[in-house]
């Protein structure tokens, strides 16, 4: 994946569900996935044990606690 991920369009990967290899930018609300395994398992959410890729999303996200909410 090219394109960072921001928590404000919920997809999985800025979700505190979300079990896949992932870094937070200095901005601390841009995530950068692994190129090479962009995929992860949801934890305990609707999808539970099921990989999860950067475009899947649900109505039981959870900003990943990682994430600076903006004041």
């Amino acid at each position: 994946m090219t394109a960072p991920l921001i928590a404000e369009l919920r997809r999985c990967p800025t979700c505190n569900r979300w079990g896949g290899r992932r870094a937070l930018e200095a901005d601390g609300q841009t995530v950068q996935l692994d190129p090479e395994n962009s995929r992860g398992t949801c934890n305990e959410g609707p999808w539970h044990g099921s990989l999860r890729g950067p475009r899947n999303a649900c109505g039981q996200w959870l900003r990943w606690v990682a994430i600076v909410t903006e004041a």
